[in-house]
C-alpha cells in the first residue's frame, strides 16, 4: 500500500515523519510555500491508496468533498491527532483499507483507532473483503450492499453453498436448502432469478482446435458447454491448451475479449497424465495424448473433471474444477 502522510503543526510534522520512517510505502508530502492543504491533497489524491492527515477532522473533510467519487477508486483516508492518540478511519474503511490502516497506526502510536463500519462494531464479516479473501465474484453492487445492510441489521446471514466448507467467518449461517438462504457461494446457473450469488473462480477450459478457427466458434462452443452443464462464466478462471497453440489467433482474441489468461503446457508434460482416454487425433496432430482435458487438469491441478472432453467441428473443450473450501480467513497462498 502505498501512503502519504501530511501534516500542518509542528506537532504533527514530527509525528508523521516518525511514522514515514515505520510505515512500510510511506511518503511525507510537504507543503509548496502558499499551498493550501486542501491542493497537496487534491494533487495527490490518486497518487495513493491511502492518506494519512494528522490535523483537525475538519480541515480534512472540506479538503476531501470535492475529490470523493467512489469507494472503489477513491484513497482511504485515516485521521490523526498530533500526539498519537486516536486514528480515524474516515473514508474507505473496508474497500480501500483504512480500517486496517488506522489499526496499524494506533499500533504505532499507542493510541486508539476509531472505526464506525457498522460490521466491524458489531464484530461481523465485511463480505466485500471476505468475497475478496476467498476469491470468490461479488453479485452486483447493489446485491451486496443489500445483503451487507441485512447482515448488519439482523446480525445473521444464511449462506447456501455446495462448496466444501471448512469454517465460516462470524455472522454468516450454512443451512441446507438455497431457498433458505440469503446468499449463495456456487458455480451453478441452476438458481432462481434474483439470488445474490458469490461465484468461486474455480473452472478451468481446457481447449484444443483446428488451425484458423475464429475467435466466434469458440464462444459459441463455451455457450452451449455452461447452458448444458448449467455452469457460470463468472466462475471461469482461466483457460488451457497446449503450447503449440500458442499462436493460434482465434484463439487469443478469445481470451483477449473476455479477459481470461490462457496456460500453455509442452506435450512431455500433458503425456505424463495417466487414466486419461488417448486422442489418436491429438496424438499424430502435437504429439500429445490429448489437449482439453489434461491441460485442463494441469492447468487446474487437480484430477476432477467438471465436463469431459466434447468437440465441436473445430474446437474441443474440456472442464477441470480447481479444489476450493471456504474459511473464515484468507486462503494459505
Amino acid at each position: 500500500m502505498k501512503i502519504a502522510l501530511i501534516a500542518i503543526t509542528r506537532g504533527g510534522k514530527e509525528l508523521a515523519l516518525e511514522l514515514a520512517d515505520r510505515l512500510d510505502g510511506a511518503t511525507l508530502l510537504a507543503q509548496a510555500e502558499g499551498q493550501k492543504v486542501a491542493e497537496l491533497i487534491a494533487a495527490n489524491w490518486h497518487c495513493y491508496d491511502g492518506l494519512i492527515c494528522i490535523m483537525a477532522t475538519g480541515i480534512v473533510v472540506r479538503a476531501i468533498a470535492p475529490l470523493l467519487r467512489d469507494k472503489h477508486i477513491d484513497p482511504c483516508v485515516v485521521v490523526m491527532d498530533e500526539k498519537g492518540r486516536h486514528a480515524i478511519s474516515l473514508l474507505g474503511g473496508h474497500v480501500g483499507g483504512g480500517n486496517d490502516l488506522a489499526r496499524r497506526v494506533a499500533i504505532l502510536t499507542g493510541g486508539t483507532p476509531v472505526i464506525t463500519t457498522a460490521s466491524d462494531t458489531l464484530s461481523l464479516v465485511a463480505l466485500d473483503l471476505w468475497a475478496d479473501e476467498q476469491n470468490l465474484l461479488p453479485p452486483s453492487r447493489e446485491k451486496l450492499t443489500a445483503a451487507a445492510t441485512l447482515l448488519v441489521n439482523h446480525g445473521e446471514l444464511h449462506i447456501y453453498t455446495d462448496e466444501t466448507v471448512l469454517s465460516l467467518p462470524p455472522g454468516l449461517t450454512r443451512v441446507n436448502e438455497p431457498e433458505q438462504a440469503d446468499i449463495i457461494v456456487s458455480t451453478s446457473t441452476r438458481y432462481a432469478d434474483g439470488a445474490t450469488i458469490f461465484r468461486p473462480r474455480t473452472l478451468v477450459v481446457g481447449i484444443g482446435c483446428n488451425r484458423g478457427t475464429p475467435a466466434g466458434e469458440f464462444e459459441e462452443a463455451l455457450g452451449e458447454l455452461l447452458a448444458d452443464l448449467q455452469l457460470s462464466r463468472a466462475s471461469i478462471r482461466n483457460l488451457a491448451s497446449i503450447d503449440k497453440k500458442n499462436d493460434e489467433p482465434g484463439l487469443l482474441q478469445f481470451a483477449v475479449d473476455n479477459r481470461w489468461q490462457i496456460e500453455f503446457f509442452p506435450g512431455e508434460q500433458i503425456n505424463t497424465l495417466n487414466n486419461l482416454v488417448i486422442s489418436f487425433v491429438a496424438l499424430k496432430a502435437v504429439g500429445a495424448i490429448g489437449v482439453a482435458e489434461p491441460t485442463a487438469l494441469l492447468s487446474a491441478q487437480s484430477n476432477h473433471l467438471e465436463s469431459r472432453k466434447r468437440k465441436w467441428k473445430n474446437v474441443t473443450m474440456a472442464i477441470a474444477r480447481a479444489p476450493f473450501s471456504l474459511s473464515e480467513q484468507a486462503p494459505e497462498q
